[in-house]
């Protein structure tokens, strides 16, 4: 079953479906894999291969070397995943709902929203973190409180930031063994994040739930590399989990993780229509914010990263972007990563 980047079929039995895409897309190369294996027949493919290198920090061979393990981890994980048994599932932040009502209110007050956050030390001081970051923080001004922190960055500016907060400590690495993938998972959801926000906004679409929506596949990264490292541990007795498991775990469960992760949360309804909109785009249908962001994160983020990626007209040929809007969503993006460098 394929992943992010493939069409997902039968784990996907209780929503609503939908007629597989009319071309190949980052987020849905239907035609073009075959088994979870590498094919490198399009450009999104291609794109696809670069970023599970660079994130495993493996190179294609080893993600697609046999393994007599795979079968027994995709059994027992879709097992989990079907009874909502995964043990690495992270929980709901308790402030979560009250936030979530609030990142919906077109005209929430910066004190009602300061007043939120503050209810919440450990949030408030990952909130200022996060908006310290250079991700976020416009100059060089030091952000010291978080009513300073919404009248800098506004209302707009804020709601991701607060996403972002939400969801930093549970991206941190726990040990040395996961540091590397957490900390290039974490890089990755930012940047598509931050380019489903814009390319929303420009759209004229509800920004700060796109940039909420964008950070969860990310998430669901790391859990399910969690999930698979105590799996491999526990019934397996594995001293390390080869790259190739991880690599098809995280292809075949990626979309249903990530919908798990909305439903566990409690999440708005329309944030588990966004992923489905990026899972199976209907045809002929303007991409979503999502499909579009993740696929221009992924690409900037790697080429930043120096790995290989994808010319600029194979990029422009899966983006449903004008020229100008093109252009606009990359220069945000470029300087986002320079300035995280």
């Amino acid at each position: 079953m394929p992943g992010f980047l493939s069409w997902v079929s039968s784990l996907f039995s209780n929503r609503q479906s939908a007629p597989p895409p009319s071309q190949s897309r980052l987020l849905n190369p239907a035609t073009s894999r075959t088994n979870g294996t590498l094919t490198g027949d399009t450009p999104a493919d291609k794109l696809e291969e670069h970023l599970f290198c660079w994130l495993l920090d493996a190179s294609p061979s080893e993600l697609t070397r046999e393994n007599n393990d795979v079968a027994q981890v995709l059994t027992e994980l879709e097992k989990r995943l079907q009874k909502h048994n995964l043990d690495e599932l992270p929980r709901q932040p308790l402030t979560l709902p009250m936030l979530m009502r609030a990142l919906s209110d077109q005209d929430i007050t910066r004190k009602a929203i300061t007043d939120i956050v503050l209810e919440d030390p450990a949030l408030t001081d990952q909130l200022l973190q996060v908006a310290n970051s250079p991700f976020f923080r416009p100059g060089d001004q030091t952000i010291e409180s978080v009513d300073q922190a919404v009248f800098i960055l506004g209302i707009e500016g804020i709601r991701s930031v607060i996403s972002a907060a939400i969801l930093r400590p549970m991206m941190a690495a726990r040990n040395s063994h996961e540091a590397l993938f957490a900390q290039r998972v974490w890089r990755w959801g930012l940047s598509c994040a931050r380019a489903a926000e814009l390319i929303a906004r420009l759209q004229g679409k509800d920004a700060s739930a796109y940039f909420m929506v964008g950070l969860l596949p990310a998430l669901a990264y790391l859990t399910l590399y969690r999930e698979t490292q105590r799996l491999y541990r526990s019934a397996l007795a594995g001293p390390g989990v080869p790259p190739a498991v991880v690599y098809r775990t995280l292809k075949q469960f990626d979309w249903q993780t990530a919908q798990r992760i909305a439903d566990h949360w409690k999440l708005p309804p329309r944030y588990s229509a966004y992923l489905l909109e990026a899972e199976r785009p209907a045809p002929r249908q303007q991409h979503s914010p999502l499909n579009d962001g993740m696929i221009m994160g992924t690409r900037e983020l790697l080429r930043h990263a120096h790995q290989r990626n994808m010319g600029e007209e194979e990029l422009l040929g899966l983006l449903s972007l004008s020229d100008q809007q093109f252009h606009e969503v990359r220069s945000d993006l470029i300087d986002m990563l320079l300035e995280g460098h």
